[in-house]
């Protein structure tokens, strides 16, 4: 399985961004997908999760901002941000595991199998 993220950028405070996520060699429509974000000198953060259709979580500190989606028939996995903030500045990584997660496990990058290269959001005004 092969991730391929795109849609990042430079975006004022206040702003919007669609991040997406094609996978090609498998299907997106079984297992959960979450984006993660890292700052510099931060650790991986998780940012929202999908599981089997369902929002799996989202952070707190995007939540009302930033939501999840998929499209099974593009194979491509989403995530609209809104209302940015320059704390949102980071890399954005997606990513898949074939496993519908417990929700205890979604958070943790080390149970998702593939990982797409990251795409830079950067918010300045």
């Amino acid at each position: 399985v092969q991730l391929q993220a795109s849609g990042g950028g430079l975006v004022q405070p206040g702003g919007s961004l669609k991040l997406s996520c094609v996978a090609s060699g498998r299907t997106f429509s079984t297992g959960t997908i979450a984006w993660f974000r890292r700052s510099p000198g931060k650790e991986r953060e998780f940012v929202a999760g999908l599981r089997s259709g369902v929002t799996f979580g989202i952070a707190d500190s995007v939540r009302g901002r930033f939501t999840i989606s998929r499209d099974n028939a593009k194979n491509t996995m989403y995530l609209q941000m809104n209302n940015l903030k320059p704390e949102d500045t980071a890399d954005y990584y997606c990513a898949y595991t074939p496993s519908n997660l417990i929700v205890s496990a979604r958070s943790n990058p080390n149970n998702y199998d593939y990982w797409g290269q990251g795409t830079q959001v950067t918010v300045s005004s």
